[in-house]
């Protein structure tokens, strides 16, 4: 039973209706609208004027609006995805064809073959950055990404709806991890197919991204119908049209044959739409019969028709807005994948910027465990020496002995530690480690950091702040998705509106074909004279479609309301909804890229105080080490002293080593997050969306191995009788 209460509805939409024909869909709103901007909220400012967004209500207040990423249109292959495959004289059937993506390049490039001299790979950390950009996987699966984006915008050029692309860090390279805020999929921050407990059809959540009415499909089809057909049925009456008569010598009898039609179809149409919510329906239908049936006056009988049909949306569906919103959410799409494009270099150059520090570490750490080593192996034989003369215990031989064994195991570790850093690095810059020779390669870091001061680290921090809001690529693709929220805002609001379709149609049809010489006179029971029905060509017959012979035209307009609209109104309530989670998404990651940024600072100064202090340490235990030596020498110390001092500057230098990675670490992740690597690097993001590095990365702040003064070897003067 039908409630009162949607008996009004129908009542009051009819009158809406009525009124709104002159203005309908959300394409015919204001075209000069109060001035709106993205909402990007960011944290405590100066006072700004309340504006109202794209829903309406008051926007949020406006942030530092990042530079935007222009369309690089950034490709790793010379074909345009963007662009269809056109008809060609030479080619007509090259739409139809298949495309060939190239095949990925699984080898290493030139470069790292350079590199290999005398069986060992020494390695600039510029070299490795350069290598990275070129062999790294992480960063040539995120390139592919840009052509991929380009596929979709081909689809929404052609009325389809998006594929959407992948846009998070791809971070399959082993070594070096690092730290990044990610969003997730879903507006709220989440992933759009994990949503918990509340999930929705087949465990997924999905978002109304894409919601609305669809848009007109604007490829042009073009469809036909060819078909011959034979049909020779039997009759059961004389007024079937067939009849004859058959005679025998003994009596004579009515018999009724088949009757015979053949029939050929030949049916054409064409159908596209348009922007404007137009859909265009042509259709050309042509029949070709011969038939024995005496009611038919033509056989061949030709009967070509002809039909134009223009349907127009004026409410739901209705202007450029709603069909075309799927090429801007493309563009856009296409800008935000430039954007992660950029962040993945981002994250991949400061990835293998810290595992090359792991490198310089673990390398380091290696000559420190192999001089310690060396140290306590001298100190043993001279013990020995003095055992020998009877001028030392043998406690304190035990005693070296078991130092000795302790500095093997220790440099063991290290040594292995320093081929699995080796390792890690290869894995970074390299695409395949299949050559023995590359494989088994040492790499031999040639750089350090130096420990001049950085800009950033005197800047101020709200300048900082400032400068990562603008450069910081997750806020730009942060921006850039709330421009997409805001298009499919404007398509659910349409989608609240009923379907009013207005159309016109002209068709005609024709007759064409030569007199059937079955055909009968009912007047006077006999055939037709030949000539009475003058032949009639099919050219002619197409001409009478279009003169007005025989017109069949019209206008009219199809409603569809749907009581209670309660799905539209769901899904358009939830667009804002997720439009407002977005919002407050962005502000949070405002707040952590501040947070990020200032925390990244203070660490950068301890850093450079810890790093200041283990300096300190290590060159006081060289020298307590040395002193002690000298004291060994004249008796005046004992061998415990001596282990111990060593055990010192071991501790130091590990202490110094470890400080010193931690801040060249901190200075790359700082500049990570301003976004200001690839400028200060030089690094080309066209070199890297290529893969193709034709200039070296220029890496300031490096200096060049210094070798550490390493304390005098203990004499082999054994020190007098105590």
């Amino acid at each position: 039973m039908v409630r009162l209460r949607d008996l009004q509805a129908v009542v009051t939409v009819s009158l809406v209706l009525v009124g709104s024909m002159a203005q309908p869909g959300y394409a015919q709103q204001s075209t000069t609208p109060a001035t709106q901007t993205v909402s990007n909220p960011t944290a405590p400012a100066a006072p700004q004027p309340v504006q109202n967004d794209t829903t309406g209500n008051p926007a949020l207040p406006q942030a530092p609006q990042p530079k935007l990423t222009e369309p690089l249109f950034l490709r790793d292959t010379a074909k345009d995805y963007t662009k269809p495959k056109r008809y060609q004289f030479k080619n007509p059937l090259a739409p139809y064809t298949a495309t060939s993506v190239p095949l990925p390049r699984l080898s290493n490039s030139a470069q790292l073959d350079s590199l290999l001299q005398d069986g060992k790979i020494y390695l600039s950390l510029s070299d490795a950055l350069a290598l990275a950009l070129e062999n790294n996987f992480d960063i040539a699966i995120a390139r592919i990404n840009l052509d991929i984006a380009d596929t979709d915008l081909l689809r929404a050029k052609a009325g389809s709806t998006l594929r959407g692309v992948s846009t998070g860090i791809v971070a399959n390279t082993l070594g070096g991890s690092t730290t990044t805020i990610t969003g997730g999929g879903g507006p709220g921050g989440t992933s759009s197919s994990a949503g918990g407990g509340g999930t929705g059809a087949s465990g997924l959540v999905l978002s109304t991204n894409g919601g609305g009415p669809l848009p007109e499909a604007l490829d042009p089809f073009l469809t036909g119908a060819l078909e011959y057909e034979s049909n020779s049925q039997p009759t059961s009456s004389a007024l079937s049209g067939v009849s004859t008569t058959a005679t025998t010598p003994t009596t004579t009898a009515t018999a009724l044959p088949n009757l015979n039609t053949n029939t050929s179809t030949y049916n054409f149409g064409y159908t596209q739409g348009f922007l404007t919510g137009t859909q265009l329906n042509v259709t050309f239908d042509n029949s070709r019969v011969t038939t024995n049936n005496s009611f038919n006056s033509f056989s061949p009988q030709i009967a070509p028709t002809f039909r134009a049909t223009a349907t127009q949306h004026l409410l739901q569906g209705f202007g450029w807005g709603i069909n075309g919103r799927f090429i801007l959410q493309a563009k856009n799409d296409r800008r935000i994948t430039d954007s992660a494009f950029r962040q993945q270099v981002l994250y991949t150059v400061n990835q293998v910027e810290n595992i090359y520090w792991g490198l310089v570490s673990a390398y380091e750490d290696e000559q420190a465990k192999e001089r310690a080593l060396g140290q306590s192996t001298q100190l043993t034989a001279d013990n020995r020496k003095q055992l020998e003369i009877g001028t030392l215990a043998p406690l304190d031989v035990v005693n070296s002995d078991s130092t000795v064994a302790s500095d093997k195991q220790a440099l063991i570790a290290s040594k292995s530690n320093l081929e699995y850093q080796q390792l890690i690095m290869k894995q970074a810059i390299a695409r395949t480690l299949n050559d023995p020779q590359l494989s088994s390669a040492p790499v031999i870091p040639t750089d350090r950091v130096g420990l001049e001061r950085l800009p950033e680290e005197d800047t101020a921090v709200e300048d900082l702040v400032r400068q990562a809001y603008v450069n910081n690529p997750q806020i730009e693709q942060a921006v850039l998705n709330m421009k997409n929220n805001e298009i499919t805002i404007k398509a659910e609001k349409n989608g609240l509106l009923p379907i009013v379709d207005a159309y016109a149609f002209y068709g005609a049809s024709s007759l064409a074909g030569a007199q059937n010489p079955n055909a009968v006179d009912f007047t006077t029971g006999q055939p037709y004279a030949p000539g009475t029905y003058p032949p009639v060509s099919y050219g002619t017959a197409v001409k009478n479609l279009f003169n007005n012979n025989a017109p069949d035209k019209g206008v009219g307009v199809n409603i569809t309301i749907p009581i209670r609209n309660r799905t539209a109104q769901a899904d358009q309530a939830r667009s804002q909804m997720e439009y407002r989670q977005s919002q407050m998404r962005l502000q949070q990651l405002y707040t952590q890229i501040r947070i990020q940024v200032i925390n990244a600072q203070y660490a950068l100064t301890n850093d450079r105080a810890q790093v200041s202090a283990a300096q300190a340490a290590r060159d006081y235990a060289a020298q307590s080490l040395d002193a002690e030596q000298k004291k060994y020498k004249l008796g005046a110390s004992t061998t415990a002293n001596v282990l111990q001092q060593g055990r010192n500057l071991a501790t130091g230098e590990n202490n110094l080593l470890s400080s010193t990675a931690a801040y060249a670490k901190d200075r790359a992740a700082l500049e990570q997050l301003l976004s200001t690597t690839l400028d200060h690097y030089g690094i080309s993001i066209q070199a890297a969306a290529t893969g193709e590095v034709t200039q070296k990365p220029i890496i300031p702040g490096l200096t060049a191995p210094v070798a550490p003064s390493a304390p005098k070897p203990i004499s082999s003067t054994p020190p007098p009788a105590q």
